[in-house]
């Protein structure tokens, strides 16, 4: 049975969207800063030579960088001051997110409120910074040995003042993206980092639909795998939309009250728990910590291959985590399953949560309050995450391995599919809330016009 707020969201028009002045100034001001994330994108690094990078990089098709440049909506291919995207503030998140779990001192910090939680994200901002500054050197150095066995390179002028041009502009670009993110949470609609995650790789998309039906003119792609695709994509985004809305309601029982009336009557509610507490998060960071090494041995792989048996070894690695191989997926699947128990235990504490429930005098029906039913939510969280992680991994992993063997562009993938996904449901989640709040405050207003005509 739909809630009442669910009942009242059905009857939201587009009149009232009209009229929410506020949030169409989100909307703006999301849409405005994403097109600035986009026109970042095109700005090259200083000293880069467009056309040779171009001709490199079509030799590295289909391998890590090639699934990296889809999250950075092509940025990495043109080498722009956002080539590194969000990655490295991702990255640094979930260290310190670790830390706090396994320290007790960030443990208490992270207790203290609102001032923990600013210290925190300074941590995470030094995290980035650091990150972005040992990628960016690999990044520099690797571009100026790649290609140098083709005869061409993609520096113009090597050097150490292009390491060190490179490396500060990547560290502004990616500084500059995690304050553009945290500007579109606070004044705009939705998650920022989420969201320019989402547009880059809603950018490619139409590249990667030009691809498969060229590749369908040309011959390389039958008629029915292309058509097969396109069906699989269809059931993986309404699989994703059922799951994501899928709820394990546990229901809370409170003490009967008297009312007005004279009745004593008990009030009922039902504790939400979703099948996949985590959102999407897993993904991104189980990727995030699979590209961040990749690309540095990437890089660093042009440069020492040949030199030494250490050369040799990282084009080895490079080659055993190439996406599709059994390797790589096995990585990958187990750090969408760790981190799927691991976000939802630090987002959800079943402790605080039966101690709130005590507080306020509710009680699951045949459960003792207390250490009994943070004892019970704990069961039933931890039955619904291994549904949610088996869930995540599938829709992953195999499209994912598809798409290796196909040789379908990337850009459909489950990852990205469940991204854009979860991305385009939690933000018009947030625009449906503000409609619902406009349409409170205009009853509320209409309440009070009548009561003043009535006086």
């Amino acid at each position: 049975m739909a809630s009442a707020a669910e009942q009242l969201a059905a009857n939201v028009s587009l009149g009232q969207f009209a009229k929410a002045t506020e949030l169409k100034k989100r909307l703006w001001f999301t849409l405005g800063a994403l097109v600035i994330f986009r026109l970042l994108s095109f700005v090259p690094l200083p000293g880069i030579d467009p056309v040779a990078l171009n001709s490199l990089f079509e030799t590295t098709r289909g391998g890590v960088l090639d699934f990296f440049n889809t999250f950075s909506g092509g940025s990495l291919e043109r080498m722009s001051l956002i080539a590194l995207g969000v990655m490295p503030y991702i990255t640094a998140s979930i260290v310190v997110q670790l830390a706090t779990s396994l320290s007790p001192t960030l443990a208490a910090v992270k207790k203290e409120g609102e001032s923990g939680r600013k210290k925190l994200n300074q941590y995470t901002r030094y995290g980035t910074v650091l990150l972005t500054a040992i990628q960016g050197y690999f990044i520099a150095v690797g571009l100026e040995s790649w290609g140098a066995g083709q005869g061409m390179t993609a520096v113009v002028d090597p050097g150490l003042l292009f390491r060190v041009t490179c490396v500060i502009s990547l560290i502004g670009g990616t500084m500059f993206l995690m304050w553009l993110g945290e500007q579109i949470t606070s004044r705009g609609i939705g998650n920022g980092v989420s969201l320019i995650i989402m547009a880059g790789i809603v950018s490619q998309l139409p590249h990667a639909l030009a691809q498969v039906f060229e590749g369908g003119r040309t011959g390389s792609l039958s008629p029915i795998l292309i058509i097969g695709t396109l069906v699989l994509v269809m059931g993986l985004i309404l699989f994703i939309v059922f799951m994501e809305r899928a709820q394990r309601r546990v229901l809370i029982q409170y003490p009967k009250r008297q009312t007005q009336r004279g009745m004593m009557q008990a009030d009922k509610s039902h504790l939400p728990l979703k099948i996949n507490t985590a959102n999407v998060i897993p993904p991104i960071f189980a990727s995030s910590l699979l590209l961040m090494p990749l690309t540095i041995t990437q890089f660093a792989g042009q440069r020492v291959a040949g030199e030494s048996r250490w050369g040799d070894f990282i084009i080895s690695m490079n080659q055993w985590l190439q996406h599709g191989t059994p390797l790589y997926m096995a990585l990958y699947a187990a750090g969408i399953i760790f981190f799927c128990f691991f976000y939802t235990a630090v987002v959800f504490n079943p402790e605080e949560t039966a101690d709130n429930l005590k507080r306020y005098g509710g009680f699951i029906p045949g459960i003792r309050p207390g250490k009994n039913t943070a004892d019970y939510l704990d069961y039933v969280l931890t039955r619904i995450t291994v549904i949610g992680a088996a869930y995540l991994t599938f829709i992953c992993l195999v499209p994912e391995y598809l798409v290796a063997q196909a040789g379908i562009p990337f850009y459909l993938g489950g990852t990205s599919l469940l991204i854009v996904v979860n991305v385009t449901i939690d933000t018009v989640t947030q625009i449906q809330s503000h409609l619902l709040a406009h349409q409170y405050g205009d009853l509320i207003k209409k309440a009070k016009l009548k009561g003043g005509m009535r006086r």
